[in-house]
């Protein structure tokens, strides 16, 4: 039987189940199978436990709009602009700052 995308995720996860990078790929591929509720748990877990991991932020606070939790997705974009800030990392800064003001109904020109 052959192994999918999915099942080698998680063959790699019990070897290594605090990697961040694992949690990422698993939230990924499971918001790619339809499956929000397991995709949730792997990015609520990184930011809650890896919360420098940055590329979280977005793809979280995206998730949380789809589920029409719009004000954890605000307060996710907001956390996710201060770790950026921090890290000094203005790709996802600015990527960050797009979302959250599309998010407010803002656009690019309004402040934050």
């Amino acid at each position: 039987m052959q192994m999918t995308r999915l099942d080698k995720l998680l063959e790699f996860y019990k070897n290594e189940p605090n990697d961040e990078f694992l949690k990422y790929a698993l939230a990924t591929e499971y918001l790619r199978l339809n499956e929000t509720d397991k995709s949730l748990v792997y990015y609520e877990d990184l930011v809650n436990n890896h919360p420098r991991y940055v590329g979280t932020y977005y793809h979280l606070g995206k998730l949380y709009e789809a589920l029409n939790r719009l004000d954890d997705a605000l307060k996710t974009y907001e956390a996710g602009m201060l770790i950026a800030k921090e890290l000094r990392d203005n790709h996802a800064l600015s990527e960050l700052k797009t979302v959250y003001m599309q998010a407010k109904g803002m656009d690019d020109d309004d402040d934050y």
